[in-house]
């Protein structure tokens, strides 16, 4: 079965004052639940605001861009979908639990995950 990428960038919920956070936070964790009791969750959650760590072919470790100098993720789910209509359909509960706009992406298939 498909699985799906469900994402918003770093900054995108920058809009909501911080006495809201934390109702934010439950209203995803909602979401979340509701995904997993339905089967179709997988793995997600939020990332940390800081510098990436970059590892090279050769195993070189190198600090990256700061977030503010490019796109970078700042949360996502991984949801097990049999449709896009389905991702779509909880990318639009994410969406309105964390207050900003989500992309969703297919994952490609690989038969060893």
């Amino acid at each position: 079965m498909p699985r799906y990428l469900i994402s918003f960038d770093d900054g995108a919920m920058a809009h909501i004052p911080r006495e809201d956070l934390p109702a934010v936070g439950e209203a995803a964790r909602a979401v979340a639940r509701d995904a997993r009791a339905a089967g179709a969750w997988i793995f997600g959650g939020g990332l940390l605001r800081q510098q990436a760590a970059i590892v090279g072919t050769d195993g070189s470790v190198t600090q990256g861009l700061l977030p503010e100098t490019k796109a970078v993720l700042g949360g996502f789910s991984i949801l097990e979908l049999a449709t896009r209509d389905e991702a779509l359909h909880w990318a639009g509960r994410f969406a309105a639990a964390c207050r900003c706009a989500q992309d969703v992406r297919e994952i490609m298939y690989d038969p060893d995950s």
